[in-house]
């Protein structure tokens, strides 16, 4: 068991360009769902970005490749690449690495620090590669959106 941990997370570096760096206070491995689960301060981190939540799973596919990683609890973040640089905060966060796809859900917000912006939500679709963001809201909670305007003096 021990030894398909520790190729599954050998993988997990391999399939970046970047080092992926999970900690957490317990691991659990399971070879028949290809998936590794980090329990308790669990905390991913690649390059300048990074996740902290309470249990975040790693997917893998068929060729051992990272399919996703779904960080579920108190969860908070911060995405870091080219120009783009987002702090925030959600009860669950999706990344699909093939896509550079982050789906944030549950009461998330997120600050655009580049832009100056702050974005709320029931789930925030944020694609890295783009830099688009599809925000959805609902009645109870609608879409938030707060920026700043320099005024002329």
């Amino acid at each position: 068991m021990l030894r398909l941990s520790l190729y599954l997370l050998s993988i997990i570096t391999l399939a970046y360009t970047q080092k992926v760096d999970i900690t957490s206070t317990q691991m659990e491995a399971n070879a028949t769902k290809k998936e590794i689960v980090f329990l308790g301060s669990a905390k991913i981190t690649q390059g300048d970005s990074w996740i902290v939540a309470d249990r975040i799973v790693v997917y893998f596919n068929d060729d051992n490749k990272t399919k996703s990683y779904n960080a579920k609890g108190s969860v908070k973040f911060e995405f870091i690449q080219k120009k783009s640089h987002y702090k925030g905060r959600a009860k669950e966060v999706l990344y699909i690495p093939i896509k550079q796809k982050y789906i944030i859900k549950g009461n998330a917000v997120i600050d655009d620090i580049a832009n100056k912006r702050e974005i709320k939500g029931n789930e925030i679709v944020l694609d890295m590669a783009t830099g688009n963001a599809n925000v959805k809201g609902s009645r109870r909670r609608p879409v938030k959106f707060i920026f700043e305007v320099e005024s002329k003096r």
